[in-house]
């Protein structure tokens, strides 16, 4: 019985790694610079956690912005909870990294975009744009669409 090593998999679990470690040094030292990130994430994820309003708005996914203002961020090996503002209203947000779609650091034109499959169909979906949130977020995404970030595909290793 012959088996085949999982790359896909394996680079997901390596990437995701990397998002615990840059979240875990944030979390102990603080953004440095002018880094700040773009995660897009699903909100139907079954261990995503977020207000009700925040899933209602935005039913499949969404992207929140980490960068002036986000408190109580803390980070475990399954994911990390953060507190960030929507129009003036702080709310509690918990995001486990395996629903993370995108993780891009604009300031250093970096990104990661997690390939979504489904369980029965081994080809990779396209991801569509994530809406972004409408406040004082929005621009500051804005700013980071102006600069091109190199996104790590994982189609471009699989055969």
């Amino acid at each position: 019985m012959s088996r085949d090593i999982d790359y896909g998999n394996l680079m997901h679990d390596a990437m995701r790694g990397l998002i615990r470690k840059v979240l875990q040094d944030v979390e102990d030292k603080g953004l440095p610079g002018n880094h700040h990130f773009f995660i897009t994430f699903d909100t139907a994820h079954p261990d995503a956690e977020l207000a009700d309003w925040l899933s209602d708005r935005y039913p499949g996914e969404m992207t929140v912005v980490m960068q002036h203002w986000y408190d109580n961020l803390k980070v475990t090996d399954e994911g990390f909870s953060v507190t960030l503002n929507f129009g003036d209203a702080p709310e509690p947000l918990y995001i486990p990294y395996d629903s993370i779609r995108t993780f891009v650091d604009p300031s250093v034109e970096f990104g990661l975009r997690f390939e979504q499959q489904e369980p029965e169909d081994e080809e990779a979906e396209e991801i569509e744009e994530a809406p972004m949130i409408e406040d004082a977020q929005e621009t500051a995404a804005e700013k980071a669409a102006a600069k091109d970030a190199e996104i790590v595909s994982l189609d471009s290793f699989r055969k």
